[in-house]
């Protein structure tokens, strides 16, 4: 038996005008996942439970099966597993990201938090900067990719009120600076960014080429190392994981999967699809388990662009699903689900913490009596079905048993 999670982070939404009240995945041609929900079930998955913030952190730590009250400590830890940054006892690891903030009307806004999608390499030089001229402080900062950054504070706090940048898309920014027992530290190291990145040639050479600078760092996540049991651990399988987003491939790291890197896979619209789809059925000739994660949904949620969240979700179901689930035919019987983590929706730019639509289908199934009898991979047909699952372990154990 071979099993697949497909996640397309973010694809769950609410209804739109624009869209005559249909939400993106009604909208959105998705002809694969509305086949699989056919022959399979369809239900709603609370990936964030009460009382968590709704962060892809959470909720993809219970689509893998973890229990977020046993196994969350934090976003930032994870990523710091993926670029191999290994945390002593004391560090407290943070997200990093480059941000492009603007003066307007006396105001500072947050105009752009992932400074106008930076590439890698441009990330890269900023950070090293930032890693120069403010490890004297006590902190440590670790290139990921695109606008998406790590710095360690050596024997750091945690117990702060850090809000994400993309929670505060077009709002004013200082309100939701860091808050608690070591804010000020955190505040000031944020102020320091200013002066480097101001006149970083990487900066300069944007401006001139009318892209969004990285004026600021903004700092959020923050964690220790959390210790989790592995997939193998717990249910005797190996695996791979494909994303290019560092919180999806450290969580992969701590659960014990191979972390597959595919070429041209950028976290945006313009990632390499058939690559990773290329990459997902080779896996699985030597494995019993495949992750792939697709962000694109969810950049184009906060960035409020519904053309390009509706393009990210057709994408998803044509270059990912469809050409997963042909070629997982040659394998026999296989498990497949497939899901958002959590809405974002394009009205407000950021996550809810609301159940997402999620379909599962069994090969061992095929031709037995339906669970559910639904239509269309959507947040209203899921609904309708009364398949409500609540606990990431009962899920993960039902789908892996």
């Amino acid at each position: 038996m071979k099993y697949i999670i497909l996640i397309g982070d973010g694809m769950a939404d609410a209804p739109i005008d624009e869209l005559g009240g249909k939400t993106p995945l009604e909208y959105a041609p998705t002809p694969n996942m509305d086949r699989l929900v056919e022959i399979g079930s369809l239900g709603l998955f609370h990936t964030v439970p009460e009382g968590y913030p709704p962060g892809s952190d959470v909720a993809n730590l219970s689509i893998l099966g973890y229990d977020p009250a046993l196994y969350y400590t934090g976003r930032a830890p994870l990523e710091a597993a993926s670029i191999g940054v290994d945390l002593e006892a004391g560090d407290i690891a943070f997200r990093c990201n480059f941000v492009t903030l603007a003066d307007t009307d006396g105001k500072t806004i947050m105009a752009d938090y992932s400074a106008g999608h930076l590439s890698t390499e441009e990330g890269a030089k900023l950070i090293s900067s930032l890693d120069e001229g403010l490890r004297a402080r006590g902190v440590r900062f670790y290139p990921g990719k695109s606008y998406r950054h790590l710095m360690v504070w050596e024997g750091g706090k945690d117990a702060l009120d850090c809000t994400p940048p993309h929670d505060i898309s077009d709002r004013e920014a200082t309100p939701h600076l860091p808050k608690g027992d070591g804010a000020e530290f955190l505040i000031e190291l944020t102020k320091a960014s200013w002066d480097i990145l101001k006149d970083h040639p990487v900066n300069l050479k944007r401006i001139e080429n009318g892209q969004n600078p990285a004026t600021s760092i903004w700092l959020w996540g923050q964690g220790k190392a959390p210790s989790i049991p592995t997939l193998k651990e717990r249910f005797a399988l190996s695996g791979s994981i494909i994303s290019a987003v560092d919180l999806m491939n450290g969580m992969g790291v701590y659960a014990g999967l191979n972390v597959i890197t595919v070429p041209g896979a950028t976290g945006y619209i313009d990632t390499n699809y058939e690559g990773k789809a290329d990459y997902a059925l080779k896996s699985l000739d030597d494995n019993d388990f495949i992750c792939v994660h697709v962000e694109a949904p969810d950049e184009a949620g906060h960035q409020g662009d519904l053309q390009a969240k509706l393009k990210a979700i057709a994408d998803f179901d044509a270059r990912i699903v469809g050409p997963i689930l042909k070629g997982a035919e040659r394998f026999g019987d296989f498990k497949v689900m497939v899901l958002p983590d959590h809405p974002t929706p394009v009205e407000i730019k950021t996550h809810t913490s609301d159940p997402v639509p999620f379909v599962l289908y069994s090969t061992h199934d095929a031709g037995g009596e339906r669970t559910t009898h639904a239509k269309a991979f959507t947040e209203k047909e899921a609904a309708g079905t009364g398949l409500v699952a609540r606990s990431a372990t009962k899920l993960s154990e039902e789908f892996f048993s």
